[in-house]
């Protein structure tokens, strides 16, 4: 056997059908789509979740609650985290939490209270709890809103 002698398994490979080029390909006129009626128009068919007249589901199910589209997300840090992975002196910021493995992506952060801080930092984010400004004071770092 050789790479020229390569070929697909019998059937694997089929032709596409062509429609709609004149009577000598065999599909012209009404290229395969029969005369008339709503499936032989152009944009012809139902839509998505048609259900023959019924009242879709989509329409049927109740409706509840709201979205907020200018809601912030937070990826939130913890105090005992940022004191596990930081040594002391250290400047914590979004883009180090990154590479440490604190948080999952590039967004903003927001450093909640749990557990507490040995040593003094300086920790620059988007949000933090009071609580937690006041146990970083205490470790004698500060806390920087970006």
């Amino acid at each position: 056997m050789r790479l020229d002698e390569l070929k697909p398994a019998k059937g694997a490979r089929k032709k596409r059908k062509i429609v709609g080029r004149g009577p000598g390909s065999g599909h012209g006129k009404t290229a395969t789509k029969g005369h008339k009626g709503q499936l032989a128009r152009s944009g012809g068919g139902k839509g998505p979740g048609f259900e023959g007249g019924q009242m879709p589901l989509q329409r049927r199910m109740v409706k509840r609650g709201f979205k907020n589209p200018s809601k912030k997300e937070y990826q939130v840090v913890h105090l005992d985290r940022i004191d596990k992975y930081f040594k002391k002196g250290e400047s914590v910021t979004p883009e180090t939490m990154l590479e440490k493995g604190l948080i999952r992506k590039s967004a903003d952060v927001k450093i909640l209270c749990r557990g507490s801080l040995q040593k003094p930092l300086l920790i620059r984010a988007n949000g933090f709890s009071k609580s937690s400004v006041e146990k970083i004071q205490q470790a004698g770092g500060t806390a920087e809103v970006i």
